[in-house]
């Protein structure tokens, strides 16, 4: 919701979630780092009945101890996790991966740990051999990060979308943006772009249909909106977006829920889809 353009305006808290909810959106996703800003997010969502996605990038764990503290002053879904350390070898994870899972269930959170460059996730390989070693592990599929940081071609060869599956048969929720080989977030409304559109969406159905037979009747499946400003997004020379990623963003809920219906043949009764931004 950050524009970040060149002239420096930029929406109050209270606005964003305004104009979130007034577009349709079930909730927002935000992070859980600032007591300050946790405060006024939470002030601002007050009385709107919008769901909350956490978001936290701990490093031991004291620091999702002290994200979980100020998630529960959101009432969160779930704590999305970005393990920001960057061990090189599966065994050093699992302690933390471990212990960040049994604090999250002392606590009654669930946690998601995010597919994310720069992460203990960073690389495909890497996360499906942790994925392997912790049976508990849950995954938040931002998959715009597995497409840029292995530049797999397309069409995929079986083998690489039978690595990408692996990950969706263990994701729980969802981050969306459409990546690139070459750039993590691309214009969906471009033409040249439709072949990477075309990927995304299909790696989406593939893990919503996982996700409902996995889940419980009352399961509740969120998918953030995630089209960032820059450097995330691509800009002109004057640093403005290319598009206007807030159209973009209520075009990819509308395809997102569309995708979601037509997974519903697989769906148990009662289950519930929340799209978030």
């Amino acid at each position: 919701m950050e524009r970040r353009h060149p002239e420096g305006i930029e929406r109050s808290i209270e606005q964003n979630v305004s104009m979130i909810k007034d577009a349709g959106f079930d909730g927002v996703s935000t992070s859980c780092v600032d007591p300050t800003r946790v405060a006024l997010v939470a002030r601002a969502l007050e009385s709107t009945g919008l769901a909350v996605e956490g978001m936290c990038f701990p490093q031991t764990i004291d620091d999702l101890k002290a994200a979980i503290d100020l998630a529960a002053q959101l009432g969160v879904l779930h704590l999305n996790v970005q393990p920001d350390v960057r061990p090189r070898r599966v065994a050093e994870c699992i302690p933390l991966l471990e212990g960040w899972i049994k604090v999250a269930e002392d606590a009654r959170i669930p946690i998601y740990f995010e597919t994310h460059r720069n992460r203990m996730t960073t690389d495909l390989l890497f996360t499906l051999d942790l994925l392997e070693q912790v049976p508990s592990m849950r995954i938040l599929a931002d998959l715009s990060h597995v497409l840029v940081g292995r530049e797999f071609w397309c069409p995929m060869s079986d083998e690489d979308e039978g690595l990408v599956r692996q990950v969706l048969e263990r994701t729980w929720a969802f981050h969306g943006r459409v990546g690139s080989r070459e750039q993590v977030q691309v214009e969906i409304t471009f033409s040249q772009h439709k072949i990477w559109l075309d990927l995304f969406l299909g790696w989406w159905r593939y893990g919503f249909a996982s996700w409902r037979k996995r889940a419980a009747p009352d399961g509740i499946l969120s998918f953030a909106c995630e089209l960032g400003p820059r450097p995330y997004a691509i800009t002109d020379r004057y640093g403005n977006d290319t598009t206007d990623r807030w159209k973009e963003a209520l075009l990819m809920k509308s395809m997102v829920r569309d995708i979601f219906e037509r997974t519903a043949s697989d769906e148990q009764p009662g289950v519930e889809d929340g799209l978030l931004t």
